[in-house]
């Protein structure tokens, strides 16, 4: 029977670019902090809330407009990624609020803070239901400084707030703007068509659709007749099957599949799985050829592009920036672990578990954040060989948030949002006061409860968390706790 997992948790992170690092606090301890103008950002925060439910959780008015201010910052002088589109809608009235908050300050003794916080979550930090360890972190985003510790630096297993880490390794590697390609290519005698797989996990029956359509054209076009075809996933390499085994949790790891290799139509959470994803694909592009007029003289067969093949057909997946978003929201294994893949790719590592987890550390490290204790076993947190912090949580979603890399801003679009969104979606009530201004991750595995994301205080400061809790008895019980701690940080520790 599949082991329940949800989401991977992910190590926390101690540094923010050209920041000074921060100083860790026990429990109830203090250091200057500021603090941020308070009713604009709350109120922006809920009506952001409204235009996800409106727009849905991936294209909302409050995420473009997020987006379109980190390509402002950019262009003012941060990184340059190619692709990055620049236009869109006007941004949602509550963006700017929100988003200036991060550059606002207000005055308040961190001391105060601190000590108000360590008031409010050391009792519920030793609530039984979070097992027999756990740690915690909270940093103020406009200061990066740590105000809660609890553990900081003990790894623990994440889980699926991994996700976290390998979303933003690859947001700073190839950009918000990349895409993924799939292609065909023709070889030179016009006789044998390949449909060679980029690693794009969100590739569907539409799209193959448009590849057989497009090249159905190019085939006319140059008066090619009957033709053979294969299918190259030669872009990755190592074993297919993560190391949990076959579960419908995720598919095999295939540089081709389409629809995640779901056999339920469905398209999201735990579903049965193909054996054979690049297979199905190919077949599936095989009869759409066919409909659109080309006649392949057999089932199409495993095999790399002949050489000297040119392209005739090519689909671009949706843009790195909104594949983060659909992983972190929904909790998604498959794009993650294809993520993890595209980051080995760019780093010219072998597109295997192995090269994706050297490529994942070393980008992280060139962020600037501490990996002491982190092993990045795999990319979506199903591996209990994940290992991170709660610090380096903290930190890489403070770092995302912070003005010195924009190019990392849908690690947070994507965060769910409590109450209303993907795996927080039924987590929090409409009269919890976390409803709508927590924006977190969630981890699961048997014995595993893990939450990192944003909460804004009462009065406005943006604060970075990570609770991370294993060796729980009752995954119900363990959320709610990890829910309450995050409640707690809304009330600004009163």
């Amino acid at each position: 029977m599949a082991e329940p997992v949800d989401r991977p948790t992910h190590e926390p992170l101690n540094g923010w670019g050209r920041w000074k690092a921060p100083t860790y606090l026990k429990r109830g301890s203090g250091a200057q902090d500021l603090r941020l103008a308070a009713g604009s950002a709350v109120l922006g925060l809920v009506v952001a809330v409204g235009a996800v439910l409106a727009a849905g959780p991936w294209d909302s008015g409050q995420r473009k407009a997020e987006r379109d201010r980190a390509a402002v910052q950019e262009r003012a002088g941060g990184a340059h990624h190619q692709g990055e589109a620049t236009d869109g809608p006007a941004p949602a009235p509550s963006a700017p609020p929100v988003l200036s908050a991060l550059g606002t300050t207000a005055g308040l003794s961190a001391q105060a803070g601190a000590s108000a916080l360590g008031a409010a979550l050391d009792p519920l930090l030793d609530s039984p239901a979070l097992g027999a360890v756990r740690t915690a972190v909270v940093v103020d985003v406009a200061t990066g400084k740590q105000l809660y510790a609890d553990g900081a630096t003990t790894s623990m297993t994440p889980a699926s707030t991994v996700k976290i880490a390998t979303a933003a390794a690859a947001l700073s590697a190839l950009g918000p703007g990349h895409r993924i390609a799939t292609t065909v290519r023709l070889s030179p005698d016009s006789r044998t068509l390949t449909l060679v797989g980029g690693g794009d996990p969100t590739l569907d029956k539409a799209a193959l659709r448009s590849l057989a359509a497009d090249t159905a054209r190019s085939l006319r076009d140059g008066g090619a007749g009957t033709v053979r075809l294969r299918y190259d996933t030669s872009g990755y390499s190592g074993p297919a099957v993560h190391p949990i085994g076959p579960n419908e949790n995720i598919a095999s790891v295939s540089a081709l599949m389409a629809d995640e290799g779901r056999l339920d139509g469905s398209v999201r959470g735990p579903a049965p799985r193909t054996a054979d994803p690049a297979g199905d694909a190919a077949r599936a592009f095989a009869d759409l050829l066919d409909d659109a007029g080309v006649d392949t003289r057999s089932a199409p067969e495993a095999g790399r592009a002949v050489g000297g093949s040119r392209t005739v057909a090519t689909h671009l997946s949706k843009p790195l920036s909104a594949l983060v978003e659909r992983a972190l929201t929904n909790s998604d294994n498959d794009i993650a672990e294809a993520l993890a893949r595209q980051t080995a790719i760019e780093a010219g590592e072998p597109a295997s578990f192995a090269g994706a987890r050297r490529a994942v550390t070393a980008r992280l490290k060139a962020l600037g954040l501490p990996l002491k204790g982190a092993h990045l076993a795999d990319g979506s947190g199903l591996d209990r060989a994940d290992k991170v912090t709660a610090a380096l949580l903290a930190q890489l979603l403070a770092l995302a948030a912070g003005p010195d890399h924009p190019e990392l801003r849908p690690v947070l679009t994507g965060l769910p949002v409590a109450g209303f969104s993907g795996t927080l979606g039924d987590r929090y009530t409409a009269t919890s006061r976390g409803t709508g201004l927590i924006r977190a991750k969630t981890g699961t595995l048997t014995g595993v409860n893990s939450l990192a994301g944003t909460a804004v205080d009462a009065k406005g400061r943006l604060l970075a968390f990570a609770f991370l809790a294993s060796g729980t008895t009752s995954p119900g019980e363990a959320e709610a706790s990890l829910d309450t701690l995050a409640t707690a940080l809304t009330k600004g520790g009163r």
